[in-house]
């Protein structure tokens, strides 16, 4: 996600989608009742009621819309309400949606931002990074660098023999097991929790396949580049095939606190569940984290009771506590789903 213009103080936000993971965090960013403006598809009937030919055509136009309902998908994420403001020609009251996809552009205005709201805004447009190695590698050489939020660190660089007819295959062996004990160093001096091992053809299939340490396997992710060549290391920073690793490192967190609740909940500690539950700790203010699935809310904005679960996120956000919004996609989401969608790590332990 980009931020083109923001100003918090005024709730004022701006923003251009870059990715379909932006579609998911919008779904929780945006909220009934809040502001929405943008350019948009609108079809406009041309000629008077009664008229034998009426043409309707699209046209873009500028429109601002009181958000009533979204409804989201992985592709694409559609948000709809009346109209407040538009062309002339357009009635104000009559409804239109916002069709949301990569690279649509638009600002949202709310009458404030709430501190988890703030915090997936960082997320999204400031994702913190795991620690990643980058090998970007042919037969002829072969780049390491290391992942950092504004871009990478080359790390070292290795030449090898060029593989011809008349070289014996030990020599290309020699030069794929140097980038191994590369990466197996690298992994352990930096803590390395995943690799991406990029090539163009075949080349990374050939080192992957010479690695016998399942638990360094597991770290690895195969990627397709251009060239090997240090430029090629951004490129790789940008493929789908990071992007995935990113949301492997998201789901990976989601999963742990997820576990933190169920070890709280197995030894009758600090915990709450179900909605009861957790709003009467909301009141108390006794809610360290908050664990909410997306199902849950996407639920209760379509039964219409989504007011209630945003007073209970504002009291906690006022008595400092966090707020985290769990994918029903993964397991750690489906098992908090089981106990209703709604849950809480607590700072001390109640007595229902």
């Amino acid at each position: 996600m980009k931020i083109i213009n923001k100003n918090l103080s005024k709730g004022f936000v701006k923003i251009q989608i870059t990715n379909r993971d932006d579609l998911w965090y919008l779904s929780q960013l945006i909220s009934p009742g809040d502001i929405i403006s943008g350019k948009t598809i609108r079809k406009i009937k041309l000629g008077e009621s009664g008229d034998r030919k009426i043409a309707i055509i699209k046209k873009s136009v500028y429109i601002k819309i009181n958000v009533e309902k979204l409804e989201y998908t992985a592709e694409s994420l559609r948000v709809l309400g009346p109209i407040i403001e538009g062309p002339e020609d357009i009635a104000k009251g009559s409804y239109h949606s916002f069709n949301l996809e990569e690279n649509s552009c638009i600002s949202i205005q709310k009458q404030r931002w709430y501190t988890y709201q703030i915090k997936k805004l960082q997320e999204a447009s400031e994702p913190i990074l795991p620690k990643i190695l980058i090998c970007v590698m042919d037969r002829e050489e072969a780049y390491f660098a290391i992942s950092e939020q504004s871009g990478y660190k080359l790390l070292s660089s290795v030449e090898g023999d060029v593989e011809k007819k008349d070289k014996r295959a030990v020599e290309k062996n020699t030069f794929y097991q140097d980038i191994i004990n590369n990466i197996n160093e690298y992994v352990s001096r930096y803590k390395i929790e995943k690799v991406l091992l990029a090539s163009p053809a075949f080349w990374k299939d050939e080192v992957i396949k010479l690695i016998s340490d399942p638990e360094l396997r597991k770290r690895i992710t195969l990627v397709t580049c251009s060239a090997a060549k240090e430029t090629t290391i951004n490129e790789v920073l940008k493929r789908p095939e990071t992007q995935q690793v990113l949301r492997q490192d998201r789901v990976a967190k989601e999963i742990i606190i997820v576990e933190e609740l169920l070890k709280e909940i197995s030894i009758d500690g600090k915990s709450a569940y179900g909605l009861i539950e957790v709003k009467n700790a909301s009141d108390l203010g006794a809610i360290r984290e908050l664990l909410i699935t997306d199902k849950f809310i996407q639920k209760a904005r379509l039964d219409n009771v989504y007011n209630e679960i945003d007073k209970i996120l504002k009291l906690i956000d006022k008595s400092q506590g966090n707020i985290n919004i769990i994918s029903s996609t993964h397991d750690g989401g489906k098992k908090l789903d089981g106990l209703g969608g709604i849950a809480a790590i607590l700072r001390y332990r109640l007595n229902y």
